[in-house]
């Protein structure tokens, strides 16, 4: 797979993850784990996929607190290559920081945005997708990668495909953004055959994005190409930006205006936002009546299914119970069951308030 031209891949590695807590915390957040039982974790994994696609074009943009591990795991990268924020101000700042940057340093850049905690199945199908993408964005549209549908999930947003654009055999007009909808709500979608969901992908040329932003918030723009022109600014000007994700920020008014072009994806894609859709990724591994993500000897299963992590270095049996979700460690225990996953983020905000060092 040959490089595409002046192509930078941009890397948002940020959140925590609380969903999958206590396998990941603040300290150690899902995308530098391995939850995939493939020896890299979901970073590395997602350099993996789109190093053939850019060489040594990134941009990691990563809290403080996570850089040294970031740089530890993609040794590859130039310490230039990851950026710190000083604190979280969501993906509007980080994404637009790293545009910014490009657009001093690249005129000729299209960046993608791609989440450093996704999982991908067909990485050749993705990379054809980011080939095409790249050819519509050079054009000044703002491209999104929508994935077909699998179920009528409730759990992600969804985006409403339009005519295809002339030209560009592949993509086609994105009509509007529309948040988690009920499951009813989502089952029509399906039936329509005309909404994909949002996976938070977008290819841009730096200018254009930053140029969207301006359109509606044009301090926020001007900030950051102000950081970028002097990174000495950052400390002071950081704190201020607005704390807003992309898609509220510049996609939704960009589908609104019909300037955003989405490219139908069939790749395989999963954001492993919870314990149940981490089972779901790993069943097809499932020996011993559990799916197991680590030493399979430490799990007993009687009767029993779901998902066992056993990272405290206990045995674990488990008895007559379904769709069970055990994750040991060494300093916390989660029980719970894959219908009520969702919940675990409940339990993480109460641990801040009174237990903060577990979270």
């Amino acid at each position: 797979m040959t490089a595409i031209e002046h192509f930078w891949a941009v890397i948002p590695a940020g959140g925590a993850g609380t969903r999958l807590w206590p396998l990941s915390r603040s300290s150690s957040p899902k995308f530098l784990r391995d939850l995939t039982g493939s020896g890299r974790s979901l970073l590395q994994e997602t350099y993996d996929r789109l190093a053939p696609l850019c060489e040594d074009r990134f941009l990691v943009v990563t809290g403080r607190a996570h850089r040294d591990a970031v740089g530890e795991q993609l040794e590859a990268l130039s310490a230039q290559s990851i950026l710190a924020e000083p604190s979280a101000r969501d993906s509007m700042a980080a994404i637009g920081l790293a545009a910014a940057l490009l657009e001093r340093t690249d005129p000729d850049a299209v960046m993608g945005s791609f989440a450093a905690d996704h999982v991908i199945g067909d990485v050749e199908a993705f990379g054809e997708c980011v080939r095409t993408a790249v050819g519509v964005a050079r054009e000044g549209w703002l491209v999104t990668l929508g994935i077909e549908p699998t179920f009528p999930s409730s759990a992600f947003g969804y985006v409403h495909v339009g005519d295809p654009l002339p030209g560009h055999p592949g993509a086609s007009r994105v009509l509007e953004f529309v948040e988690k909808p009920s499951v009813s709500v989502a089952e029509g979608y399906l039936a329509t055959g005309h909404f994909r969901w949002n996976a938070g992908m977008f290819v841009v040329r730096p200018g254009v994005l930053l140029d969207l932003l301006a359109a509606s918030d044009p301090d926020f723009a001007a900030a950051l190409r102000e950081i970028a022109a002097d990174p000495s600014l950052l400390e002071e000007r950081w704190p201020a930006l607005p704390k807003i994700a992309l898609d509220h920020a510049v996609a939704e008014p960009a589908a609104a205006a019909g300037r955003v072009m989405t490219v139908p994806a069939s790749f395989g894609w999963d954001d492993i936002g919870d314990f149940d859709s981490l089972t779901t990724l790993l069943e097809d591994d499932t020996r011993s009546g559990a799916t197991v993500l680590g030493d399979e000897t430490l799990v007993r299963m009687l009767d029993a299914s779901g998902l066992v992590i056993p990272q405290g270095g206990k045995v674990i049996a488990v008895i007559g119970l379904d769709d069970v979700v055990v994750v040991d460690t060494p300093d916390a225990l989660l029980v719970t069951t894959r219908a009520r996953a969702q919940d675990v983020k409940q339990v993480v905000s109460e641990l801040k308030q009174s237990r903060p060092e577990l979270t």
